[in-house]
């Protein structure tokens, strides 16, 4: 029997056929373990955006402030893949009983095992008559953030950015590095406190109200208003009040990219397409799938260290990593399966500081000050629940953060023991201050969904303005 399986092995990695769907960075690295794995089979990338993989983090930092041409992001090939590039068209169904990929143009692709990776896309304004406007953008693409650099550098005479998650702070930054009025509408009570809560949105809104930017929370934009020739002019905001602006854009979170799957029999929704820790999909009998993969963004798997509460996670050591572990099961059988488990980290540069995290900030409850001073906006902080460590930030004290990793990883005590010698006078433990889940406000990069063995854990919705 074992010989038997082993052949069987061999045989598909000579001539099976895999098609990944998004030609993505998750997609690439998937791509490049399959043939480092010894894969010689047939290989199709399909891609609904005419280019090959590039970068996403330079869009909303060097390429909105100049420094890098939107076409010079293409990511770089850790080795040649061999595949069959479709892009420009977009996968529009999948058929699991005769194991096809249905595209845009009419063509059917098959396969023996399938990879998604089809991420995220920006959520657009919702009045499809306002963001039509010239002046109003999003930023997720390569083709969004050219066009939107090129109005900065105009220069508009005032930006308006509703939202200030991640994205959205981080245009406002660009746009204050560029020396450009700008008016940041946040409905949360803070900046990113979907992500980190209000504690530490308190802080980044002090360090964005300290560089100028004009920032307006607990409002929401009631309209946009344009003029005769087609262009924004003003943001009619929910106070009644309104910013002139010429330059809007729309930080709204993101939608997962499923809507192809619909009908497929997979465990596809809102928060992406459910799978266990090797990447392997589910369906919607919650029965794991044998043929068909997940990976990066639009996955959503269990995780050991969070009650096995399934994490949804936009960072990109999640979609490199994911993609690979992802690759490795789709050409190996049991037991030589991989689990995917990264201890989620993202990292953000925004008003001339470091922000980075570990863990899963809105698992957490509470927040302790560990390392550095607050005022000077150089410090440690760590989340704690039920007395566990589950995450730690850092503004522009990053070193410190493989060292809360360590302790979140054997589910050490919080408040965790400090290191080093710089401790604040006041480490008590205080309300971390995430909204409540049923209030519209920010998506974090990470998000819970699912049930607790004992109670129904936060998940955060996306907002509404």
């Amino acid at each position: 029997m074992r010989a038997t399986v082993a052949e069987l092995v061999r045989e598909f990695r000579a001539s099976g056929r895999i098609v990944i769907v998004g030609a993505s960075l998750a997609g690439l690295r998937a791509a490049e373990t399959l043939r480092e794995e010894g894969f010689t089979g047939s290989l199709t990338i399909i891609g609904d955006e005419p280019y090959e993989p590039y970068d996403r983090p330079p869009l909303s930092k060097q390429v909105l402030k100049g420094w890098v041409p939107a076409d010079h992001t293409k990511l770089p090939r850790m080795r040649d893949v061999d595949a069959d590039w479709r892009l420009g068209v977009a996968a529009v169904g999948l058929d699991r009983a005769t194991k096809q990929v249905r595209l845009a143009n009419g063509e059917q692709v098959p396969y023996d095992r399938l990879l998604i990776a089809t991420g995220t896309r920006a959520r657009q304004w919702p009045n499809p008559d306002e963001a039509a406007l010239q002046g109003v953008h999003t930023i997720r693409s390569r083709d969004d953030a050219a066009q939107l650099q090129k109005e900065l550098a105009e220069p508009p005479s005032r930006v308006v950015v509703i939202g200030a998650g991640f994205i959205g702070s981080e245009v406002a930054s660009v746009c204050r590095e560029l020396d450009l009025p700008v008016t940041v509408v946040e409905r949360g009570s803070a900046p990113l406190v979907g992500a980190l809560g209000g504690v530490i949105g308190e802080i980044a809104a002090q360090l964005q109200r300290d560089h100028g930017v004009d920032l307006r929370c607990g409002l929401g934009v009631s309209s946009l208003e344009g003029d005769s020739g087609g262009h924004v002019r003003r943001a009619h905001l929910s106070d009644g009040s309104a910013v002139d602006a010429d330059v809007v854009v729309a930080s709204l979170g993101s939608i997962r990219n499923v809507e192809w799957l619909e009908g497929s029999g997979l465990a596809a929704g809102f928060w992406g397409v459910g799978c266990d820790a090797g990447g392997r999909a589910f369906d919607i009998n919650g029965v794991v799938t044998d043929s068909v993969f997940v990976a990066g963004d639009v996955a959503r798997a269990p995780h050991v260290l969070y009650e096995y509460q399934f994490l949804a996670m936009e960072h990109w050591d999640n979609a490199v990593l994911g993609a690979q572990a992802a690759a490795h099961n789709m050409v190996n059988l049991e037991p030589h399966y991989r689990p995917h488990l990264l201890l989620p980290g993202f990292w953000s540069g925004q008003f001339g500081v470091n922000i980075k995290s570990v863990g899963v900030p809105p698992f957490g409850d509470e927040i302790v000050f560990t390392q550095g001073s607050v005022e000077e906006r150089h410090f440690a902080a760590a989340y704690g629940r039920r007395g566990r460590i589950v995450a730690a930030v850092a503004f522009d004290h990053g070193k410190w953060l493989e060292y809360y990793g360590r302790l979140i990883e054997r589910s050490g005590p919080f408040p965790p023991p400090p290191p080093g010698w710089d401790h604040p006078p006041d480490t008590k433990p205080v309300p971390a201050e995430f909204p409540d889940p049923r209030v519209p406000t920010a998506v974090p990069d990470v998000v819970l969904t699912g049930h607790a063995p004992s109670e129904r854990t936060a998940a955060f919705r996306p907002r509404r303005h």
